[in-house]
């Protein structure tokens, strides 16, 4: 919502393996933002893949289209899921296509086609509600163990462990919720993540001394190929990581 009388509005509708999302209003400037991160808060809980149903939006500065790219290139690192648009007007297709977004986006007539041609690979999930306690980081650790064994990968065990602790950690120390753990393998990526329901974005901090409680973001950050805070849709918060077998690279998403 803006000053100017302008708004966009997204309402999301889950539907077999896609979320579904019809944006209507009108996108300027001021509604730029609004668009971007509330298809990102979206894309935090959607199980397998995204499509945006931009038939009912007003494009009133063509190189605003450009949101869609920046939305598909946050969701390529996370959560890792197809990222479709809809639309059957002839002039977003034009706007799209003079943007070179259908270059990071495929880009569909209806949503049918958009759902059949979607790239879904294989995605296993495990998910696990963890007790706001002092225990709650062993609990994960343990849970971790279980989920790399059952899925055959225990190359990522000591990462995913790291990573999970401390998550958890700052989940028990920072907020009131009770931490969401949430691990989850497609085409050899390795995702660990920890959503509360606490909206203040994690900071990463040097750790003051040696005997600080919690292994700090900076381990994180090293062992990860790229890590960030997303919101959700609930109006909490998603502290993720990426593990790959390519290496490390320690980059925070922007």
């Amino acid at each position: 919502m803006t000053g100017t009388g302008t708004a966009v509005w997204l309402v999301p509708e889950h539907r077999g393996g896609s979320t579904v999302v019809t944006v209507t209003g009108t996108l300027v400037l001021d509604t730029y933002p609004d668009l971007r991160d509330g298809l990102l808060k979206i894309a935090t809980d959607a199980p397998d893949s995204v499509i945006a149903d931009i038939g009912g939006l007003r494009i009133e500065d063509d190189t605003l289209a450009s949101v869609f790219s920046v939305v598909a290139m946050r969701i390529s690192d996370w959560p890792g899921i197809p990222f479709a648009l809809v639309s059957p007007r002839p002039e977003h297709r034009a706007v799209l296509a003079g943007r070179a977004v259908d270059r990071f986006v495929a880009v569909h007539d209806d949503v049918g086609t958009a759902e059949r041609k979607r790239d879904s690979p294989p995605r296993r999930r495990a998910v696990q509600l963890l007790a706001p306690t002092t225990g709650a980081s062993a609990l994960a650790r343990r849970f971790v163990t279980r989920v790399c064994g059952e899925w055959g990968v225990p190359a990522h065990e000591e990462d995913a462990q790291l990573i999970a602790t401390e998550l958890v950690e700052n989940t028990v120390r920072h907020t009131v919720s009770a931490p969401r753990l949430r691990l989850e393998l497609r085409r050899g990526i390795f995702t660990v993540s920890v959503g509360d329901d606490d909206p203040r974005p994690a900071v990463l901090h040097e750790r003051l001394s040696a005997t600080e409680a919690g292994l700090g973001l900076q381990l994180v950050a090293q062992v990860a190929r790229v890590w960030g805070c997303s919101r959700s849709w609930s109006d909490g918060k998603v502290v993720w990581a990426v593990l790959t077998t390519r290496g490390r690279r320690g980059r925070r998403a922007g």
